[in-house]
């Protein structure tokens, strides 16, 4: 029987749609034990599956980086990818590509980093991509000078669901800015049936309506996120407004 099927207790529909034309998650929290995602490779082979039934073939996970939470490395996060390829390949699963990177919240504890001109963890090949996020309720004073460091240490930042910042609500201009100072925006995909709240909604739908994404994420942390992609995501009319766009998932 399939994940789905244990899921939802029948066989999915021949004619469900898929994610297969991303064929690449770039936001996840799958590698075990590291944050607030997986706690078990049970788990992460869990969520494994039910991603690859929704068609990705490639999945660049990114645990969370924060100084006073999540304090991973990039050796820790490596080692947590090893583990899972290999629990991948013995269950049978070792048709998806496995990757790893990283979220990493604006604090203190990154910019030293920066400064100390340590390794991040970025996907992408040679385009070097960096995701990077926020509080949800206080502005960073910091946004625009760390994206100029990011960018002079040679990556490409991406900001994570940027429809989700509340302080950013009724600023929508302050969003074209950012994209405009060559900042990536990456939207969940669960915002488009207001998953977050109404108002991640409405930005992710404007943000589609003017052409500003450039990646969609699951930022899958567990089944309930794959349940909602899965039942509700699927059938959104703004799903295919946003694979209408030239997004970067593809040339992950």
């Amino acid at each position: 029987m399939s994940f789905l099927q244990k899921l939802f207790g029948r066989a999915a529909a021949p004619e469900t749609p898929s994610l297969a034309v991303l064929g690449v998650d770039m936001h996840s929290h799958l590698l075990p034990g590291l944050d607030d995602g997986a706690e078990t490779l049970e788990q992460s082979l869990e969520l494994l599956r039910g991603l690859r039934e929704l068609g990705y073939h490639k999945l660049v996970m990114t645990p969370h980086v924060m100084g006073d939470f999540y304090r991973n490395t990039p050796e820790g996060i490596r080692n947590a990818l090893a583990a899972l390829r290999q629990a991948a390949a013995q269950a049978g699963l070792g048709d998806v590509q496995l990757e790893c990177a990283a979220e990493y919240y604006l604090d203190e504890s990154f910019a030293a980093r920066l400064e100390r001109n340590e390794e991040l963890l970025s996907f992408g090949g040679t385009q070097r991509l960096v995701l990077i996020e926020t509080s949800y309720i206080n502005e960073p004073f910091n946004l625009t000078e760390t994206v100029f460091k990011l960018k002079a240490a040679g990556y490409q930042p991406v900001l994570a669901h940027p429809e989700r910042y509340t302080y950013l609500y009724g600023r929508f201009e302050d969003l074209v800015r950012i994209r405009e100072e060559g900042v990536l925006l990456q939207v969940n995909l669960n915002s488009l049936i207001g998953y977050y709240s109404a108002g991640a909604k409405r930005v992710a739908e404007k943000l589609i309506d003017a052409g500003l994404v450039d990646l969609l994420g699951t930022d899958a942390h567990n089944l309930k996120h794959l349940e909602n992609i899965r039942t509700k995501v699927l059938a959104s009319s703004y799903l295919s407004k946003a694979l209408a766009l030239p997004l970067l998932n593809t040339s992950l």
